[in-house]
């Protein structure tokens, strides 16, 4: 199964305001556009009508922010790998902002499966002045079922470009025996089943590392966290034994950051949150 999903936006609205500029859209990917959200940006919410992937599907998704414009892009629910009986799930994601563009790519959980093998890259292009604010949040098993992931594959990579230059870049990968060795050493999750990440690049991101950590020492205390910056590029993580632990400190940090980086509101769609 292969789905593919473009959008482009730019400020060609009225009075410069965001609009979409291009829409391509093939099963099973979708792009909904919810009213009720109660954001100031546009908010586009990516769904599959699948309800899952499993080996040998490929998806992949594209975002073009034109000069100026600015926008959400949310998953409307959390995205299910299934087990696998050999292929892998293919996942290629790529965010392009142009000049003074901002995008926010804010995740739900993406929750593998015991035996699922999920092959995905995020690649992120930014003008010099372009921004971002990105994340995920990996759930490994099926902890309500009492399923913990003990083979499979997860191979997860991040890039972000600044005028086609790399700045940052991040890689997660473990299969098989080294998928357990990796959800159980105390130097990598050490037993935890829920991570998450967010990246904040763009102008006066260096500013605001030390909101992030001031923000973080307000997690409880069984969420592991911690923020740091790399060229530019603010990089938190969080773990925690289940998503629900994680999500409250995660919310509060996007927030914060949407905040402080471009002004808007600090609240998240109403969907997101629950």
């Amino acid at each position: 199964m292969n789905g593919t999903l473009e959008l482009a936006f730019d400020n060609s609205g009225v009075a410069g305001a965001t609009r979409l500029a291009h829409l391509h859209q093939a099963a099973p990917l979708r792009a909904l556009f919810p009213e009720t959200c109660r954001m100031d940006l546009p908010v586009v919410a990516l769904t599959a009508t699948c309800g899952g992937f499993t080996g040998g599907d490929c998806m992949s998704t594209a975002i073009g922010m034109g000069k100026g414009s600015k926008a959400m892009a949310i998953a409307q629910a959390a995205e299910k790998l299934y087990r696998s009986t050999g292929g892998e799930t293919r996942i290629e994601i790529a965010l392009d902002v142009a000049a003074g563009g901002w995008l926010e790519w804010l995740p739900q959980e993406t929750i593998l499966f015991n035996g699922a093998r999920m092959r995905r890259r995020t690649s992120i292009d930014l003008a010099e002045d372009a921004a971002v604010l990105a994340g995920e949040i990996l759930v490994f098993g099926r902890s309500a079922h009492g399923e913990s992931m003990t083979r499979g594959l997860v191979h997860d990579a991040w890039s972000v470009r600044r005028n086609g230059m790399l700045i940052w870049a991040d890689r997660f990968h473990a299969a098989d025996a080294l998928l357990i060795e990796a959800l159980e050493h105390p130097a990598a999750l050490k037993g935890m089943r829920a991570a998450a990440m967010l990246i904040q690049a763009g102008p006066g991101a260096a500013q605001r590392l030390e909101l992030l950590r001031d923000l973080m020492l307000l997690a409880p205390a069984e969420v592991r966290c911690a923020a740091t910056l790399v060229n530019g590029v603010l990089v938190a993580r969080w773990l925690a034994a289940d998503a629900l632990a994680l999500r409250p400190s995660f919310a509060a940090a996007w927030m914060a950051l949407r905040n402080a980086a471009q002004g808007l509101a600090p609240r998240l769609p109403s969907f997101w949150v629950h």
